[in-house]
């Protein structure tokens, strides 16, 4: 199968996959037509807005396949076009007939060429050698991705770029890795979701022909602010232009930061959301064995207040390190860190974020990122336990900077800045309850 067929495959598939959330769509609003009710049930306005966003990113997918689509087409009509044309002036005798085969991709982790130095080059210093190898390099990104051009801005960064993404030595996201994450919409600067805030009810009916019970639904809107990180970078031309790997190091670290930042905000949107259940720890001299049944607690306030069990555990890795030092009186771990015994939860002591242990059959996921500067003494940090699929995170593509800008913002220095940036959305309104947090003076920094 050819590209361009492979590509009208994907288009037909995202057709169907868009008609089928249309059905859902259209189910829903059925079924308030036929009980005659301008009003959605929670369940419904749930199936709603979930197939509403997943048409959203089948549209934008469609557009983007379309896209791609109609530059193959055009590819091969130009190409059609040259062949035609080079019947008529063959070859001279004795000259090679050249065939392209499997072309080297142009820009690679310890390559000949840099990224960034043919990007500075070709735009600002005339090179058409620099601005043809980044056209090849463009054709060859719009048949290896998923998506087009118009998602990275003027330039498609080499993939191995994109994958620095997330080695660089920061925090990461790690909050941000696991909570639900959806489509960023394609426009707008604040996202409405409806919020059930006063539900109906029922009754037992008390006798024959009396009133049955009564309650008006009632919802309020939660309202989603867009929100924009972005980094710069001062770059001189010397180090673009007589610099190695300077791509590498540069948009890297950008890139890592960006990540860290993200993941702080998907954080502080958790702890800042109102009406979260809070659990407090107050000891002078904390142990494990009184931590403990404090976290119990926050467990079983989600469990109790969303109705629904707990998916995670969320904490600063010293804190995990705290309970993974924790012996009991004959000196065995409290946390089994090989094969459980005597064990309150199971798990890896040198681990980070990502799921690092087990506890009361939760995952337990660690995060750098988490404050270790709160309570009165600026010491302490907290603990959170959520139903993570409640927290909802829009990002944009995959949720790396998704636009390079070089800009000759001081060209008598010699100077060019770099800018990475990236659209997001997060929310933990949507169910409160759904959240718990463990915090006080017994979350103070461990001592070992």
């Amino acid at each position: 199968m050819t590209l361009l067929e492979q590509i009208r495959a994907s288009i037909r598939e995202c057709l169907d996959t868009r008609a089928g959330h249309m059905a859902v769509i259209d189910s829903v609003i059925a079924a308030a037509e036929a009980r005659d009710d301008s009003a959605l049930t929670d369940a419904e306005t749930i199936q709603f807005s979930e197939a509403r966003s997943a048409v959203a990113a089948a549209d934008a997918d469609l557009a983007q396949l379309q896209e791609r689509e109609a530059e193959l087409v055009a590819l091969e009509e130009a190409r059609a076009a040259a062949d035609a044309v080079a019947a008529r002036f063959p070859a001279p005798n004795g000259s090679p007939e050249i065939r392209v085969g499997a072309e080297p991709v142009v820009y690679r982790d310890g390559g000949e060429y840099s990224f960034l130095q043919d990007a500075y080059r070709s735009e600002f210093g005339g090179d058409w050698q620099a601005r043809e190898r980044l056209e090849r390099h463009q054709r060859m990104a719009l048949e290896t991705r998923d998506v087009g051009t118009g998602a990275f801005g003027a330039l498609v960064p080499p993939q191995y770029l994109v994958d620095m993404f997330a080695p660089i030595a920061r925090a990461g996201r790690p909050i941000a890795n696991s909570v639900r994450r959806l489509p960023l919409p394609a426009g707008g600067m604040t996202f409405n979701i409806p919020r059930g805030t006063t539900g109906t009810t029922t009754a037992v009916q008390a006798a024959e022909n009396d009133a049955v019970s009564e309650t008006n639904f009632d919802e309020t809107t939660l309202a989603v602010s867009l929100q924009t990180i972005a980094g710069q970078q001062d770059v001189s031309r010397q180090a673009l232009e007589r610099g190695v790997g300077i791509d590498l190091v540069v948009f890297g670290d950008l890139a890592s930061h960006y990540a860290t930042v993200l993941d702080t905000s998907v954080y502080t949107a958790i702890t800042g959301t109102a009406g979260i259940e809070a659990v407090t720890y107050t000891d002078a001299s904390p142990t494990v064995a009184e931590f403990f049944p404090k976290l119990a607690d926050a467990v079983q306030r989600v469990n109790s207040n969303r109705f629904m069990p707990a998916t995670a555990i969320f904490m600063h890795p010293r804190r995990w390190g705290w309970l993974t030092a924790a012996v009991d009186s004959t000196n065995r771990p409290l946390i089994g860190l090989n094969a459980p015994s005597n064990a309150v939860g199971v798990g890896v002591a040198a681990e980070y974020g990502q799921v690092v242990g087990s506890l009361f059959g939760l995952p337990v996921v660690t995060d750098a990122n988490m404050a270790t500067n709160l309570g009165a003494g600026t010491n302490e940090d907290l603990v959170i336990v959520a139903k993570a699929d409640d927290i909802l995170l829009w990002e944009d593509g995959d949720g790396a900077p998704r636009e390079l800008r070089f800009e000759q913002t001081n060209g008598g220095n010699l100077t060019v800045k770099l800018v990475a940036y990236g659209y997001s959305a997060t929310t933990a309104g949507r169910y409160p309850k759904a959240i718990a947090t463990v915090s006080g003076t017994g979350l103070v920094t461990p001592t070992f």
